[in-house]
């Protein structure tokens, strides 16, 4: 019975690292974790190119040995990345939580089963991560870093390069779970308090060590970082696969102790953490209740126009207020915009560029950039939290209170976006730019800014005909696989058009140009996204779902009435 009870809760753990309640009746949830299987698959794809620079550079035995360092670390240190970006979505899979206890704990299974099933599912999610965004770099990178051409070489580099992988996964990842169980040492409501900001915290902290951990161009530099790459977790890893595969990183030995020592450290921090959970944490959670309604909350909140578009206006703005998963993915794509920002910024050039007195008081691509990429992610982050349902179940409330049309919702889902994701955001870079920038060219960089982010906002909103928070989730409508292809299309148009925005401040006629024909977009999508809302066929939508496979004609006789 013990071994019965294992299966069936390791499968059920598994299959809820993500919240089923935000599915649509029809989703599945194994079609939505082959999609995130497929995009790691595709990412590994575009990353066996870094390997072939690896390969490469062989022919060169010096730089061919810094492409190596440089493409090695790369790899171990995006790795690390997707990994903790997996831990911090999956916070409240990795331990039981209410309905694990008020379900489970009233049947006959013992503590020792639930623990086991859910390690084991917390262990198969990490492994099926790493591998599955290591299939293709798991293969040509060790053999473009092997130290020299046989068998034996090869194994040795293909064996120390998944075990250097896989022990930075389980860093990364046991080290959000020892965060977590230290947490967990407060009180119950304390911990739900915070544990929305250390989410919201260890995604910012991922992706700035990501994109600003000192990287090397030549062994000089190597050499005059040594000390700072010490305490930077993905060059332990790095110096432990140079270690296991052959030393010829100077400092390798130490890096790879380092690496060693940090994983028996957070590793016993996740057992610990485990063990308190289930010795104390469990005991709360039934006995105590969640977060209670906090009196001195916002209770004042602007109108949005009619009664209606204020109704939605302002319960979009009290669900993120409220609700801890909307504020984590939403800080998802703000974390990944400022990352971005942050790593299209930090070329030497710009470096350079700093250091000269009085520099960023002077227009510059770099903040021109900046701006862009964050204004674009908040308003797609706020779009793709408006998808996601806060209580699926009550939505029976809006179907039989709302009678508007698609063309209302359109119009209120717009004064929502526009307020949480567009105004803020402007507002933020109008004070930074007035700050920075002398007035003219501030204030032309704004109206451009302006004009794109209502352009970006009218294309999200085409075909959203719904109420926000309040419609199931369907998995399958998104395209996950081309999601670095639209990345890396987004920002090469980013960057050429801050340089040509640089070019149009000189040039009175090209800004306004450029001015026109982004307002003329703005206005076509306004006009496209309206004019669809509008249609005879658009519809107010409380559930996704999928496309029959078979469309009925409905062919029949006048007066006979069809079969069923």
């Amino acid at each position: 019975m013990n071994k019965q009870q294992f299966r069936i809760l390791y499968r059920e753990f598994l299959f809820r690292m993500v919240d089923l309640e935000v599915l649509a009746p029809q989703g599945e949830m194994s079609k939505l974790l082959g999609q995130f299987a497929a995009l790691l698959i595709f990412v590994s794809l575009w990353l066996s190119f870094v390997g072939a620079m690896m390969s490469a550079g062989r022919t060169n035995p010096v730089a061919g040995l810094l492409i190596t360092w440089v493409a090695g670390h790369f790899l171990v240190a995006t790795t690390m990345l997707a990994v903790g970006l997996f831990a911090v979505m999956s916070w409240d899979s990795t331990f039981p939580d209410r309905r694990d206890v008020l379900v489970l704990f009233p049947l006959p299974i013992g503590a020792r089963t639930l623990l086991l099933a859910k390690i084991a599912a917390v262990a198969t999610a990490l492994g099926i991560t790493v591998l599955s965004l290591n299939v293709f770099t798991g293969i040509i990178a060790p053999a473009a870093s092997a130290s020299a051409i046989g068998v034996v070489p090869l194994a040795r580099s293909f064996a120390a390069y998944w075990i250097a992988t896989f022990a930075a996964g389980v860093f990364i990842f046991c080290g959000v779970l020892t965060v977590q169980g230290l947490a967990q040492l407060l009180p119950r409501q304390k911990f739900l308090r915070i544990s929305s900001f250390l989410q919201m915290g260890f995604f910012v902290l991922l992706l700035t060590v990501y994109f600003l951990q000192p990287p090397f161009s030549d062994i000089a530099d190597l050499l005059r970082n040594q000390r700072v790459l010490y305490w930077v977790p993905s060059y332990w890893y790095f110096g432990l696969f140079q270690e296991l595969a052959g030393p010829t990183l100077p400092g390798a030995g130490l890096l790879a102790r380092r690496a060693l020592m940090g994983l028996a450290i957070v590793v016993c921090g996740a057992a610990a953490s485990y063990l308190l959970c289930y010795w104390r944490t469990l005991r709360q959670i039934a006995e105590q209740p969640d977060i209670l309604p906090d009196r001195s909350g916002l209770r004042w909140l602007p109108r949005f126009g009619n009664s209606f578009q204020t109704a939605v206006g302002q319960f979009s703005i009290r669900t993120l207020l409220r609700s801890r998963q909307h504020r984590v993915i939403l800080s998802f794509y703000l974390g990944m915009a400022l990352g971005l920002a942050m790593f299209l910024s930090s070329g030497p050039a710009l470096r350079q560029f700093a250091l000269e007195k009085g520099a960023w008081h002077r227009a510059n691509t770099s903040l021109m950039v900046a701006s862009n990429i964050i204004l674009c992610f908040a308003v797609l982050g706020i779009r793709v939290v408006f998808s996601l349902p806060l209580e699926i179940r009550a939505n029976w409330i809006f179907q039989v209170a709302s009678h508007a049309g698609a063309d209302a919702c359109v119009a209120a889902c717009r004064r929502s976006l526009y307020t949480l994701a567009l105004f803020p955001v402007w507002i933020a870079a109008a004070a930074l730019f007035f700050w920075l920038w002398p007035r003219q060219i501030a204030a032309e960089h704004l109206a451009l800014l302006a004009a794109l982010g209502i352009g970006i906002a009218e294309l999200s909103l085409y075909g959203f005909h719904k109420i926000p928070f309040t419609c199931s989730y369907l998995p399958g409508k998104l395209h996950f696989n081309m999601a670095i292809v639209y990345l890396l299309l987004f920002l090469m148009s980013v960057t050429w058009g801050a340089e040509l925005e640089m070019r149009a401040f000189n040039e009175p006629a090209l800004y306004a140009a450029v001015l026109v024909v982004l307002m003329a977009a703005a206005a076509v999508a306004r006009w496209r996204t309206t004019a669809q809302a509008g249609s005879e066929e658009a519809k107010l939508r409380f559930d996704e779902a999928p496309e029959p496979a078979i469309y009925a004609l409905d062919l029949h006789r006048d007066g006979v009435t069809p079969l069923p």
